[in-house]
């Protein structure tokens, strides 16, 4: 299948990643189930919310990203590593490659172990002690309300380098699917349309709006480049990937076809 000039409609998944814990360390996936209306399974289950931050864990809900340390304002958290384990739920941290703390985020001292650290590390940017909070049920700690999925098409974020003139590590996107193989933005045409991949289908919903996150070294934790301005004097927006509803249970896995329906 093409489009336009003669460029292919489907793409090739690089990539499949979750971000455990908000804000902070991406883990790489084979493969992943997904059900209808759902999210990446162990996507953002966990949070670090503001010492101010009104939330009731009996009653888990969505709330807006400024309620959460997060990439945007607390930069910092992009020079630590952390590393989840979803079968003990056990969370390491580490910076400059040693560990600095550890936790299992399901057990109220493991909770209070990493809520010390992070109220350590952030000082006063937390606003106090921050508090772990975990989703359940409907609720997620996404920017949107739905479980949605975000794909990323990675000759978008090197066209995206050309117009700013260095490397972009795609990770910047916090993306959950990579995909290859398509022309650079050719990805906004699917919008409103279903694509499968593996025995999954997803419904494209809508172009992913970015902020200053972006401008985060994922690294160093520093903001050295200005991408939504690049962005904007580039493209004339500042829109990197798109989000997909699952509208058919399935698995897919990397190295599999995305192919879009007419």
């Amino acid at each position: 299948m093409t489009y336009g000039d003669g460029y292919p409609m489907s793409a090739i998944i690089s990539n499949i990643w979750r971000y455990p814990v908000k804000g902070l360390s991406l883990e790489s996936l084979p493969h992943v189930d997904v059900k209808v209306g759902d999210a990446i399974p162990g996507d953002r289950r966990f949070a670090l919310t503001l010492a101010s931050t009104l939330f009731d864990a009996a009653s888990p809900h969505w709330l807006p990203k400024n309620s959460f340390l997060m990439l945007m304002k607390n930069e910092k958290l992009a020079a630590l590593e952390t590393i989840f384990d979803a079968g003990s739920n056990d969370l390491k941290i580490l910076r400059g490659g040693k560990q600095v703390a550890r936790g299992k985020l399901t057990d109220p001292v493991g909770r209070a172990m990493v809520e010390d650290f992070f109220s350590a590390y952030m000082k006063g940017d937390a606003h106090g002690k921050p508090r772990l909070v975990e989703a359940k049920g409907d609720s997620i700690f996404t920017d949107q309300k739905s479980k949605l999925i975000s794909l990323i098409n990675l000759a978008s974020v090197r066209d995206l380098e050309r117009v700013a003139g260095t490397f972009i590590d795609p990770i910047r996107f916090r993306g959950n699917v990579m995909i290859d193989g398509i022309e650079p933005w050719s990805e906004f045409t699917w919008l409103g349309k279903d694509v499968s991949c593996g025995s999954a289908v997803f419904n494209i919903k809508e172009r992913t709006g970015r902020c200053a996150a972006i401008n985060v070294n994922t690294e160093t934790g520093m903001r050295d480049q200005n991408l939504v301005k690049a962005l904007q004097n580039g493209f004339g927006h500042t829109d990197m990937g798109i989000f997909a509803n699952v509208t058919k249970a399935g698995t897919f896995a990397t190295g599999d076809t995305v192919n879009v329906t007419d």
